[in-house]
């Protein structure tokens, strides 16, 4: 019997000494996705796969990739217990867990402060358009697909360009238009455009090299960088991993994304115009007396909340964005009041664990999206 196995991938950058706070280093992490999910959040299904202090986070995950290569194409033989017979398992990659930084460079996407600060899609443009009403509508609406062939596509230009003159502006241009950046051949691509700029540089004396000469004395130092490999060879592994298209398989992680990220900023505009109208007393009374059944939170504990409320936490946020539109019906101006409605009623369909009627819940999802206007920060005052 052959079994498929897929497998859960996590990498972060954690902290790794309890006496030195910040000694930085990635970790990779892997789960079976084929176990229920109560086993999947036991310790004990977590398993370690590498980490280091000094090595890239692309360098690890080509490791990773090439063992489970390995191990797909000559298979890992078992003993199933159940069954009493020995049978082989193919694993593959299901999806790539992480935050949003770490997953934007394992999709090769220069993250989300760019212009198309996407990693699955083309959405956004310039700051401009998206501030504008028909550019600030689209950010709701998906763009065209991203594809790990266009990806690779569009390095490959990158480093076309490296040989060429103003390669710094035409990379950065590139960058800005497209959102991609590889990080794992970057050192290499920033290497090259630096030695075009000392090549082309005119000296006293001395006349500039000629544009010809320049281009091939980059393409040397170019294959003596790659050591006799190939530009593929350097490029993030993952955008050619078999089964696995990196920009669709890495799911948007919930906790920064929605907590960390819009319900905290709401949090932050909301407890401003509360102070500022000389409420937060008001607030802070209403949130300790609320009723707190069904919300699975033991207490809200309202006096941390107003008195920290500059280092609130993600299940603080949780928690707030429920009961919020119910303390501050009368306290804020109605745009303030419709986006925590809004927020509370996403939050609550985000954390669902299991989803019995995909319909049913989509019915529920597709409505939001139509009123996230409310969400826009310029029509808070």
């Amino acid at each position: 019997m052959v079994y498929t196995v897929p497998l859960i991938i996590f990498m972060d950058d954690v902290s790794g000494n309890i006496s030195k706070q910040w000694n930085k280093h990635h970790a990779i992490y892997m789960s079976n996705a084929n176990l229920p999910r109560e086993m999947l959040e036991k310790e004990f299904f977590v398993r370690f796969v590498s980490s280091s202090p000094h090595a890239p986070p692309m360098e690890l995950m080509r490791a990773m990739r090439e063992s489970i290569s390995d191990a797909a194409h000559s298979g890992v033989i078992a003993w199933d217990c159940k069954y009493n017979e020995e049978v082989m398992l193919i694993p593959y990659v299901l999806f790539l867990a992480g935050d949003n930084p770490m997953q934007a460079e394992e999709c090769s996407h220069a993250g989300l402060n760019c212009n198309y600060f996407c990693r699955t899609c083309e959405v956004g443009g310039t700051k401009e358009y998206k501030e504008s009403e028909a550019g600030y509508n689209t950010i709701f609406m998906s763009g065209n697909l991203r594809t790990p062939e266009k990806t690779l596509q569009e390095i490959r230009q990158q480093f076309e360009t490296a040989f060429k003159a103003g390669a710094t502006t035409k990379i950065q241009n590139s960058v800005s238009l497209t959102g991609v950046r590889d990080s794992s051949s970057n050192s290499i691509l920033s290497a090259l455009v630096e030695l075009g700029k000392k090549l082309r540089k005119r000296t006293v004396g001395s006349q500039a090299l000629p544009e010809n000469e320049v281009e091939a004395a980059l393409r040397k130092e170019f294959e003596e960088l790659l050591k006799g490999g190939q530009l593929d060879d350097i490029i993030n592994p993952l955008l050619g991993t078999d089964g696995l298209d990196i920009h669709m398989d890495t799911p948007t992680e919930i906790l920064h994304t929605i907590l960390l990220g819009v319900v905290k900023y709401f949090w932050g505009q909301t407890v401003f115009l509360l102070e500022k109208a000389k409420f937060l007393h008001i607030f802070q009374c209403r949130l300790e007396s609320i009723d707190k059944d069904g919300l699975n939170a033991p207490c809200l504990n309202a006096d941390y909340i107003c008195h920290y409320k500059g280092s609130l936490i993600g299940k603080h946020f949780k928690s707030l964005a429920q009961v919020m539109p119910f303390i501050i019906h009368d306290l804020v101006p109605p745009t303030v009041l419709n986006a925590w409605t809004v927020i509370g009623e996403l939050v609550v369909l985000v954390w669902h664990t299991k989803i019995m009627d995909t319909e049913a819940y989509l019915a529920c999802l597709i409505p939001l999206r139509d009123r996230q206007y409310c969400l826009e920060p310029s029509k808070i005052s």
